[in-house]
């Protein structure tokens, strides 16, 4: 039972430290979620299945992270504000190798 240190850096600009829990299988949207993060009803719409992009978020760390999968790949090919670090957070799993992960969450699209 291990927790990471995250960094997330809100809609606001306003930087969190965050402990993530390894052992319950969460990913970073619902991390997101469970401290309140983002206004309730804008992140993880399609409650985590890579068909929004309202999770979508900008790795600002050198954090290894799992490769991409077809569908986050096709998800953010069609999404707003995407950049060259864009990552749909529902599709990253919280790791221990994640330690230290820090992000940015993308603009809410209207």
């Amino acid at each position: 039972m291990t927790d990471i240190k995250i960094k997330i850096i809100d809609r606001e600009g306003v930087l969190h430290e965050i402990d993530a829990p390894t052992d319950m299988n969460m990913n970073l949207m619902e991390v997101v979620r469970s401290y309140e993060l983002a206004p309730e009803g804008t992140i993880g719409i399609c409650g985590g299945m890579a068909m929004c992009a309202s999770c979508q978020c900008y790795v600002v760390s050198d954090t290894e992270l799992p490769e991409m999968s077809d569908d986050e790949e096709a998800m953010l090919s069609e999404a707003f504000n995407v950049k060259d670090n864009s990552r749909l957070g529902c599709q990253l799993h919280i790791t221990e190798e994640m330690d230290g992960l820090e992000v940015e969450l993308a603009p809410e699209e209207l």
